[in-house]
């Protein structure tokens, strides 16, 4: 992202984007203070309600809050944390909230609400611009050009790589590109191909934490790595690791000296969507890496899977050279402390979201707008994790 766009994303106060006549979008900056902040809302709270009455409903994406249920009752909380994805299964939550209100009145029309980075809003629009395609009616292709050209313009620019990657789930599961994966994966080692630079010396000491549905899993020892940038480093984790569903891996850098610790690669991916034992994401496909000059071009990060937990036999070359050392003193703090014990959950609280849906539903009804398409795909359990699953009935 230029500095251009990181100023501009960062000097709005609000910004109000009628995305098509129905769809709204509503965006604070995460730094925005809270008297600006709460005095915009107010004021759009008021212009809403002099142009639509009772007829909008709120769908927020980010933290929880109490202004926004003063602002309108009709509230739905489906917050995650700022630059990250959501759930697979979050997103089709939200795509059908949004398609049962707007198709329950003609005058009813949906505020996506979002404070801190627009890339949530992106997904969100983009993710409803192929749930809306699948009904292929005339009339909601202005709507559909609409879409694209704001997330094109507005939420692609700042996204991050997995936001992107969850709309092509998202996208593959509806259209039925994606076949899904239900066996289970057991990852055993990630390989970093291509060291980055993160100490002043060269070199950088790597930590992984692994996060399933959002809790954590798995930490990793710490890696000392000297050597140069075309050096890999191989973290080994035996037996297996049992992943399913929604995974987040973050790959830290500990820094010598000093209580501290910076982010060297963040990625999420679904299991339901991984096909192969052997996954590789480039630079570009790394979450917050792709800007970080720190990170060399060529760099890559891979992982190797299996259906079981056991050794997988043949892999002695990935074992690491003299020059890693590892530190397994995961008791210091810094490596301890999980980044999302502060993010709070609401919608997952809450017995009802207020849709018609509990959010402990394990299915999800996929109602196609064209009836004729009316049976072709149904949402349900996906492993044990209420998640996402798509099967065609031609």
């Amino acid at each position: 992202m230029s500095h251009v766009l990181q100023a501009m994303e960062e000097s709005y106060e609000v910004d109000l984007v009628y995305i098509t006549e129905r769809i709204i979008s509503l965006s604070f900056p995460a730094a925005a203070d809270e008297r600006s902040y709460t005095n915009n809302l107010k004021e759009v709270a008021t212009m809403l309600r002099s142009k639509h009455g009772e007829h909008y409903l709120v769908l927020n994406l980010s933290e929880q809050r109490n202004d926004l249920t003063k602002l309108n009752h009709k509230v739905l909380e489906f917050g995650w944390p700022d630059h990250h994805a959501p759930a697979l299964d979050k997103i089709c939550s939200m795509c059908k909230a949004m398609d049962t209100w707007l198709s329950g009145d003609q005058r009813n029309v949906v505020l996506l609400h979002n404070k801190g980075n627009r890339g949530r809003t992106g997904v969100v629009v983009a993710a409803y611009m192929h749930y809306s395609n699948i009904s292929a009616s005339a009339d909601q292709a202005l709507d559909r050009f609409a879409m694209r050209r704001f997330y094109e313009d507005k939420a692609l620019p700042v996204g991050q790589p997995s936001q992107r990657r969850y709309v092509q789930y998202f996208n593959g599961l509806l259209s039925g590109h994606i076949k899904i994966n239900n066996k289970p994966l057991f990852l055993h080692h990630v390989i970093m191909h291509g060291i980055p630079n993160f100490e002043s010396k060269g070199g950088c000491r790597p930590f992984l934490k692994i996060y399933q549905a959002m809790q954590p899993v798995y930490t990793s020892g710490i890696y000392n790595v000297q050597g140069d940038s075309n050096t890999s480093i191989c973290i080994t984790i035996e037996p297996g690791l049992l992943l399913k569903g929604d995974i987040l891996l973050k790959c830290y850098h500990k820094r010598y000296r000093n209580p501290t610790r910076d982010v060297v690669f963040r990625v999420q991916f679904h299991t339901c969507a991984i096909h192969d034992l052997g996954v590789v994401f480039g630079k570009a496909e790394l979450d917050e890496t792709f800007k970080d000059e720190r990170f060399p071009e060529y760099g890559k990060v891979e992982f190797v899977f299996s259906y079981g937990p056991e050794k997988i036999r043949g892999l002695d070359h990935l074992e690491n050279g003299p020059s890693v050392s590892v530190d397994y003193n995961t008791q210091d703090p810094l490596i301890r402390w999980d980044s999302y014990e502060s993010f709070s959950h609401p919608s997952e609280d809450a017995a009802d979201t207020g849709n018609g849906m509990s959010s402990h539903t394990s299915y999800l009804d996929i109602f196609l707008p064209n009836e004729s398409w009316s049976k072709q795909f149904e949402c349900g359990t996906f492993y044990e994790q209420p998640a996402i699953w798509v099967r065609q009935n031609y």
